[in-house]
């Protein structure tokens, strides 16, 4: 069954964004809009991610990922992909992927756990 008004995206997130629980609130937003996908520290310091849904709510996660992000972080620029429309959802839910140099990811990473690794 095709979900309708259903768009995608990729975003990378420069500037001071790991170690500043960025993620998480990444996270939170995304689930308060609705939106799935997911995101991650990347190798190079920035945070990379996929988020797909309808138009207005991924409007609002992109203006959300350009001036707001965590309360710690220092954003300098935000890149995303062509914006794609959909025949349906490629995800279930909005996840954060464990980072490229942990050999193993946490079993289970909610909003609410604390963690001493870059976030």
């Amino acid at each position: 069954m095709a979900a309708q008004g259903v768009f995608s995206c990729e975003f990378e997130v420069f500037g001071k964004v790991q170690g500043v629980n960025f993620r998480r609130h990444a996270l939170r937003k995304a689930k308060t809009l609705g939106l799935r996908g997911w995101c991650m520290n990347s190798g190079r310091g920035t945070v990379k991610g996929y988020i797909e849904g309808r138009p207005k709510e991924m409007d609002v996660m992109k203006e959300w990922l350009r001036t707001t992000g965590s309360p710690l972080s220092n954003i300098e620029k935000v890149e995303f992909s062509y914006q794609r429309e959909r025949d349906r959802y490629g995800y279930t839910n909005f996840h954060i992927k464990p980072d490229p140099n942990e050999e193993e990811a946490p079993e289970n990473e909610t909003i609410g756990s604390s963690s001493s690794h870059n976030d």
